[in-house]
């Protein structure tokens, strides 16, 4: 009686724990974070992330399935801006749940299709094999409503220094946009490297917009000329660029730079062509 008793406890206890492991709260990385390390096999070899990849900015792209209508062709498309984005500085990295070798008949596969009337690229980036879904788990993949076993879409664009700066989840039965893609990673390098921001569907050559702050010395007849009667015209300080990095002039009246012009006191462009 004692024995059947302490096996109902066991058994009772390993349910519970199994419960609670399959409905464990997924955790997903952050903006600004470190992107978690991860070594692995790949299509073209043991990959140790991110020693490997040194100073280049990276992309991680994870799939649900191979031999998956959607996912083809999205590899197919990666596979058409992998040059442009090797001359940006830029390694993709593919992850998915299936194993070693589906992943290397999947590659032969799609490399013989005729797909939008184009032979597809030949595929360059590694697949990983996440058979035991340890990078999934890392990176927050595996995300219930969806499928409890099976990728959902991520995409991962970390930077050089390992940060991830940019996230993007896409629904299983949704295709990526890789032009979107391609064009973040741009944005991002273009700010990094001017210190600007990218204001909403940005393209490269277009635009930008100047970080401003406030200067408490600043007068607020830039302030007067739009509206007067606005809750920060307080006399005291305005809102104007960063002079560091667009060359306004200390009193906040007009722009030492005539690259830059105002919009609003809230909004300065700056021209990059």
């Amino acid at each position: 009686m004692k024995k059947n008793w302490l096996l109902t406890v066991v058994l009772v206890f390993s349910a519970s724990l199994g419960m609670t492991q399959e409905n464990a709260v997924t955790i997903l990385p952050l903006l600004g974070e470190d992107a978690p390390s991860f070594t692995a096999e790949s299509t073209i070899g043991k990959i140790n992330f991110p020693k490997d990849y040194g100073d280049k900015w990276k992309i991680i792209f994870s799939h649900p399935a191979d031999f998956t209508p959607v996912c083809s062709s999205e590899l197919i498309e990666l596979a058409a801006i992998q040059d442009d984005l090797i001359k940006m500085n830029v390694d993709i990295i593919v992850v998915s749940t299936d194993n070693l070798d589906t992943h290397k008949q999947w590659v032969k596969s799609l490399e013989s299709l005729d797909y939008k009337d184009k032979k597809t690229a030949k595929i360059n980036f590694p697949l990983v094999d996440d058979n035991n879904r340890s990078v999934a788990k890392k990176y927050g993949m595996i995300q219930p409503g969806m499928h409890s076993t099976r990728d959902v879409r991520g995409v991962f664009i970390i930077d050089p220094k390992n940060k991830i700066r940019a996230m993007f989840y896409y629904p299983m039965n949704i295709g990526r946009n890789t032009d979107e893609i391609k064009r973040t990673v741009l944005a991002l390098q273009t700010a990094d490297k001017y210190k600007i921001l990218t204001p909403g569907n940005w393209q490269t050559g277009d635009d930008v917009l100047v970080p401003y702050i406030k200067y408490a010395d600043a007068p607020a007849e830039l302030a007067k000329q739009e509206d007067p009667d606005a809750k920060w015209n307080t006399g005291d300080e305005i809102l104007v660029p960063y002079q560091e990095y667009s060359g306004v002039q200390a009193d906040g009246t007009q722009p030492a730079d005539p690259q830059i012009r105002m919009v609003s006191w809230y909004m300065w462009l700056k021209n990059m062509k």
